[in-house]
This record gives C-alpha cells, sequence and structure tokens, in this order.
C-alpha cells in the first residue's frame, strides 16, 4: 500500500526559514495590537454550525468543513473570526455597555469549491472593536491596518474603502427580486460595465436611479469619488454613506494615513453582516487582499447583546508571499548555536548548553555520530539554519566556528565553564 505523504489539496505545511519569517512577521503585526490598546482572546477552531449559519450571511454552507460529534451536533472548522468574537463577547460581557477591544490570531478553514490555488487553512490576525459605532472607531481600525502593513515592512500599499449602506439605499430605491440583486452585486463586483448595464436597463428603473448604478462599478479612486457620488442620488441613507466616509478620511489626515487610503463604492462583499464601511487592503505581487474588514453593527445582537463592531482580518500567509514577491526581507534570527561534541566530552557539553540557555541563548547539542566528520556538520549546520558551531574534541582543543565567514575562534572552555585553568 502507497502511504500519502502529501498534504491534502489547499493546506501546506510551513518549515525552517520560512515557518521563522511567519513567526517575526506574526510579532510585528501583535505589536501594533498591543500598541492599540487590544486585549488578546483565543476562541477554538470548531464551532457550532449555528454560529456561521446561512442567516448571519457568512461564508456558504458548501464551503464549511463539517462533522458531528458524540451528541450529533452539526460543527464546523470557523471559516471566519468574526461572528466567533461577536458570540464570545456577548456570552462573557454581556453586561458591559462600554467599549471592547479585541485581537486574536489562528487559522480558519474554507472548502473553496474552485480551488484556484487559494488556501484552505490560512493564518489569520485582527482586531475587532466592539460597543462603538462612531467614525473615530471606524478610522481606528483602517489606521491600525494600514500600521500594520508598514510594521510588517510594505511600503507600497492601498486601503480601498467602500460603503454597504451606499448600494442598500440604492436597492431600497429600485426594489428589484433578489436573484436580480444578486447577479447585480456580482456583475459589479467583477467591475464588469457591459453586464450592469444590459441587467439595470431590462429593470426598467427611473432615469436617475439607472444612471446611479450604471456609476457604480466607475466610482473608484481619490477622495474625489466622494463627491461624484454625492452627484448620483438624493436618498438620505446614501449621503449619509458618503458623508461619514468624507468625515473618517479628515480624521485619517490626523493619523498621517491618508495617502495610503482610497475609495471603491463598487466594493461589494460575499458577507452580508456588514452594515456599514467596508474596506481590503491591496498590494502588488498579490492578486488577492492582504486584509479585509468593515462594521457590523447588528451581528452580536444574534447571539443577544446589541453591541454595534468594526474589525478587520489580516491574510498572514498572502502578507508574508507579498514581501517575498517584493523582495522585502524578513528578518530571520541566525544566533542559534550548534555544540558539537564527541561521547567523552558529553558533560562538559550539557554544562556550557545550560550556562548559554541561562543568558537567552539558542543552543542545540550534538553529538559527533559514527563516520561523520566537522565538515559535514558545517554544511549541516547551514541548511539547518545555525549561525556558528562550537566543538568541544577535549578541554584543551575547543573551537568556535562562525557558519557565515568561515572563521575560527580557539576558547578556553575552563573559563567558560567558570573552572580554574
Amino acid at each position: 500500500m502507497k502511504r500519502l505523504i502529501h498534504t491534502p489539496e489547499g493546506v501546506r505545511d510551513i518549515y525552517s526559514e520560512e515557518c521563522e519569517k511567519k513567526l517575526y512577521l506574526q510579532g510585528r503585526v501583535q505589536e501594533v495590537f498591543d500598541r492599540f490598546g487590544y486585549r488578546r482572546m483565543d476562541m477554538p477552531a470548531l464551532e457550532f454550525f449555528e454560529v456561521f449559519s446561512k442567516e448571519l450571511g457568512t461564508v456558504p454552507s458548501k464551503e464549511l468543513y463539517k462533522l458531528f460529534d458524540r451528541d450529533g451536533n452539526t460543527l464546523v472548522l470557523r471559516p471566519d473570526f468574526t461572528p466567533s468574537v461577536a458570540r464570545a463577547a456577548s456570552m462573557y460581557f454581556m453586561e458591559e455597555q462600554m467599549p471592547l477591544r479585541f485581537c486574536y490570531q489562528g487559522n480558519t478553514y474554507i472548502n473553496y469549491s474552485s480551488y484556484r490555488g487559494r488556501l484552505r487553512e490560512s493564518l489569520q490576525m485582527g482586531v475587532e472593536f466592539l460597543g462603538d459605532n462612531s467614525v473615530d472607531a471606524d478610522a481606528e481600525v483602517l489606521a491600525m491596518t494600514a500600521c500594520a502593513m508598514l510594521q510588517s515592512g510594505l511600503k507600497d500599499f492601498q486601503i480601498s474603502v467602500g460603503s454597504v449602506d451606499y448600494f442598500q439605499a440604492l436597492l431600497q430605491d429600485a426594489g428589484m427580486p433578489e436573484d436580480v440583486v444578486e447577479e447585480l452585486r456580482r456583475r459589479i463586483s467583477d467591475k464588469n460595465h457591459f453586464g450592469v448595464e444590459e441587467l439595470i436597463e431590462q429593470q426598467k428603473l427611473g432615469k436617475g436611479l439607472e444612471r446611479a448604478f450604471l456609476q457604480l462599478p466607475q466610482l473608484f479612486g481619490s477622495a474625489e469619488v466622494l463627491d461624484r457620488a454625492l452627484l448620483y442620488t438624493h436618498n438620505r441613507k446614501a449621503v449619509a454613506s458618503i458623508e461619514r466616509l468624507k468625515e473618517i478620511y479628515g480624521i485619517l489626515k490626523a493619523y498621517g494615513y491618508e495617502k495610503y487610503i482610497s475609495f471603491d463604492l463598487g466594493m461589494l462583499t460575499q458577507y452580508q453582516y456588514y452594515t456599514g464601511i467596508i474596506f481590503q487592503a491591496y498590494t502588488y505581487g498579490s492578486g488577492e487582499p492582504l486584509a479585509k474588514g468593515g462594521r457590523y453593527d447588528n451581528l452580536c445582537e444574534y447571539f443577544g447583546k446589541k453591541f454595534p463592531a468594526v474589525g478587520f482580518g489580516i491574510q498572514m500567509d498572502q502578507l508574508l508571499l507579498s514581501l517575498d514577491r517584493q523582495k522585502i526581507s524578513v528578518p530571520v534570527p541566525q544566533g542559534r548555536t550548534m555544540i558539537l561534541y564527541p561521547p567523552a566530552m558529553r558533560s562538559a557539553a550539557i554544562a556550557l548548553a545550560g550556562e548559554h540557555r541561562e543568558n537567552g541563548m539558542d543552543v542545540a547539542c550534538q553529538c559527533v555520530q559514527q563516520g561523520r566528520f566537522l565538515e559535514d556538520y558545517k554544511a549541516y549546520g547551514k541548511r539547518m539554519g545555525f549561525g556558528g558551531i562550537v566543538y568541544l574534541k577535549s578541554m584543551d582543543q575547543v573551537s568556535a566556528i562562525n557558519l557565515s565567514t568561515g572563521e575560527v575562534q580557539n576558547i578556553d572552555l575552563r573559563a567558560l565553564l567558570g573552572q580554574d585553568s
């Protein structure tokens, strides 16, 4: 029987240097979350199916990984953190009326019906700002998104901001059937101008409303897009959504991040729980968003607590891939040392390693195997990312070898161990 040693489609192993880069990047992003005052929250990967039900407008059921517990309950591997945070906040902070700031990190699982190279298991880091429906909260999460991108090492990126309310206001005026709305949503998201025009013409709308829908796919760019959007509707909800975006943009100027912000009123999302701003971060070398977020003022109420909220999640695998494609280096620690010794020097090697570890150094002890030579361990050390080797051949013959430069220094082992010569 042939044993499968490769991973299933859509998941992968991460090891050695790439794994170390990913861990470093996670630390850098977490620093941003900590600096903005967000508390950490860790939710289980398994949730009840109802947490991601169709009623919430989250990931489609066919794309969920489902399983059953021993009581027959349907469970899913979380495809999205936001409903989980909303559930947990409603459970543990039901009486809290003041704002809550939480951050998280963990894997999400989506069984994409069309694979197209997308990962089905991916690491996500993000924040949720609950209990505040102000423009200040919206601006804060957008500023944090920009700050996290910069902290990762990116220099050229854009955060494209839209508004669910603008599109919803036009739909209310149009009164179109649900199946038409879904098809329109798809064509607008695809920037399919001719498709949108064909579909809208079939609906026999008034000239003003027809013009507003036809302009949607083209309403993207700098802040001047917001003034253009006001020309196509007098709907109070639509106008209010644009004025809110303008106010948010003004606050982002105070943060100093306005140059990373653009607007796209044709931006739509499959997550139907969003109620206000939505946004996505993009950069060169990636066709997928690095981060996604938005406002969801009604989601917590599904779990029993009326609490407006806004947040975002960063796709860490996509971020690391973008950094690599842009040739932006992610530091990899090279401080690990190998202490190499023959069996007769075992006690001295263990003692030396213990002292180094107490001083905060990363040390691996390696006994010389029969038939292996120093050159074998030098090559091995380079492959495994060691910075150097301390070779304890005998008490009087100890060498420190720099694997990067090849430099060799003789060491007084007794002095290192605090012994008399």
